[in-house]
């Protein structure tokens, strides 16, 4: 109990002589009684917690006979004592594993040199209402290696329109083989995966490469970007960025009672429909023209969901889990 309170006081102290420094910086010289009024504090605290600032703070607070009220004779001076409070040390702990999606990118280093420098630009002292950081502890997803000269060449081309041929592994390829007079529009980051949409002239039309199974990017000639790139890409964030022009299918399931919490708790598709039935079953669906990539999400729940709609996607799952049958 008593450590609680003196931890509680120290609290109270820290946030009173933040309030003191504001009024001090913001109100043209503020004497004793105008300081009193401010923190709502005696006397005695406000002279007491003023010679704390100057002696434990080096804070350069003068008092000006003239006008009758105390000032800071170096206007940039801040008090060396930030509070952190335990919401905001999630958020600040945040900003670390959100830096390993891009572990597998060029960016992780600029983007650490800007947090560096951020965090530089704070006070010395940092004292810490909490000790979440040693409660909490994030997995990170395991990401593809991407060469950062791949990364870098592809932001270069798309920014200077210029096309480009490279070598491409394919999912199951055994090497890389050559693609060439690609023009690149867009990269896409999704779940942690890098891509690039681009202009084939061998295939004439847009397809959708991975960065990770690039490399050996070499620039052509300029190319001038296609006006109507939008209407030609057709793509579906939530579920793929495979760039395929088959019309959209609403997706039906039923997800079985045993798992309706984890699936009502989450957004799956921003144009989705979500509802618990009367046994517990959960009733999804949404449009997506991402038929594949939906089934391969879907085996992720097994026997835990049921297909409803569309034919082709009930046609695919089956044949996936004969050829799954065929391997035990």
């Amino acid at each position: 109990m008593r450590k609680e309170k003196k931890s509680r006081e120290s609290h109270v102290k820290s946030l009173r002589l933040l309030q003191l420094e504001k009024a001090i910086q913001s109100i043209p010289y503020p004497g004793v009684e105008r300081l009193v009024k401010e923190l709502e504090v005696s006397r005695r605290t406000v002279l007491r917690d003023i010679d704390e600032l100057k002696l434990y703070y080096n804070a350069p607070i003068e008092y000006d006979r003239l006008h009758k009220g105390y000032y800071y004779t170096d206007e940039t001076f801040f008090v060396k004592n930030v509070l952190v409070s335990e919401g905001e040390l999630v958020a600040m702990a945040g900003i670390l594993p959100l830096l390993e999606r891009y572990d597998n990118t060029p960016l992780k280093d600029t983007i650490s040199k800007v947090y560096n420098t951020i965090s530089q630009m704070l006070p010395n002292q940092v004292q810490v209402q909490s000790s979440l950081l040693n409660d909490v502890q994030f997995i990170a997803d395991p990401l593809p290696n991407i060469e950062p000269e791949v990364f870098k060449k592809l932001f270069e081309a798309i920014k200077t329109h210029k096309s480009i041929s490279f070598g491409y592994r394919n999912l199951s390829s055994t090497e890389h083989i050559p693609h060439s007079d690609i023009d690149p529009y867009k990269i896409y980051c999704q779940k942690g995966d890098w891509y690039v949409i681009a202009y084939s002239h061998s295939h004439e039309k847009f397809n959708t490469y991975n960065l990770s199974r690039m490399k050996n990017i070499v620039f052509l000639k300029e190319f001038t970007p296609d006006q109507d790139y939008d209407r030609k890409v057709h793509i579906d964030p939530n579920f793929g960025i495979w760039n395929n022009d088959a019309p959209m299918q609403k997706i039906e399931l039923l997800f079985d009672k045993s798992i309706n919490t984890y699936v009502l708790e989450r957004t799956w598709h921003k144009n989705q429909e979500c509802h618990q039935n009367e046994d517990g079953s959960v009733y999804l669906s949404f449009e997506s023209n991402q038929i594949q990539e939906t089934l391969y999400w879907v085996l992720h729940f097994a026997d835990s969901v049921q297909i409803l709609n569309p034919p082709e996607l009930k046609k695919l799952y089956k044949e996936k889990l004969k050829k799954m049958m065929k391997r035990i």
